[in-house]
């Protein structure tokens, strides 16, 4: 390694062990033995409090899937949902992500919560919601979104910047025209949770971690060392 290149490291190394953990005034408490009976409903508290904390974006997750060859693979989307069914969100059929489920329907989410040290992963079997829940999550959103639905090819070998330029610019004027036009591989994915954990951060590194696993007869809870 060059004397540059040594430097730079050194650089990278002292700006990262610069960076705090939760630069916040104070994190909440979390009692697990007040928590509910199931984890949806504190799924449903927790995202509120993150929103109401000024959390930037409390609705993106990172979803896990493997690929063909058993290697993980993740992306950063957006929650659709969160309901009985389980952890609702959508994509292309034909994506790699979409294909990845096709081949093998497990995956896991995590959600990351910095304003108040909270962390949520999901964990279970995901299906395919009917092609007309499918466009009426589609339809519900953006035109922006609808736009991008429209452009397709998720994943695909990109030629050039100006090829995306055309088929956006050509996508957004149909979304306009048209916001109901149909999008037949844009499909909803809902995962029913296997396990669901809840972690809180403790500024002492005392975290509580609270696992809900389902059982036959609903839901068991388990406290985990951090």
């Amino acid at each position: 390694m060059s004397e540059n290149q040594t430097a730079r490291q050194e650089t990278f190394r002292a700006l990262l062990r610069a960076q705090r953990v939760w630069d916040v005034p104070s994190l909440p408490s979390f009692d697990p033995d007040a928590a509910p009976d199931t984890p949806l409903e504190l799924f449903h508290h927790w995202f509120a409090e993150a929103a109401a904390a000024g959390q930037c974006e409390p609705h993106t997750m990172t979803l896990a899937t493997v690929d063909d060859q058993g290697r993980p693979d993740l992306r950063t989307l957006m929650l659709h949902d969160a309901d009985a069914r389980g952890w609702h969100f959508a994509s292309h059929s034909t994506s790699a992500k979409g294909r990845q489920l096709a081949a093998r329907p497990e995956a896991a989410l995590g959600f990351y919560w910095a304003a108040q040290g909270r962390q949520v992963r999901v964990r279970g079997t995901v299906t395919m919601g009917t092609a007309t829940e499918g466009q009426a999550d589609l339809h519900a959103r953006s035109t922006g979104a609808l736009a991008a639905a429209l452009t397709g090819r998720q994943s695909e070998v990109l030629s050039s910047r100006a090829e995306l330029a055309r088929a956006s610019e050509a996508a957004w004027e149909r979304a306009e025209a048209e916001p109901d036009a149909p999008v037949p591989t844009w499909t909803l994915y809902v995962l029913r949770p296997r396990e669901v954990e809840f972690f809180q951060g403790d500024s002492r590194r005392r975290h509580v971690r609270l696992r809900y696993r389902r059982t036959e007869d609903g839901w068991e809870r388990e406290l985990l060392w951090p």
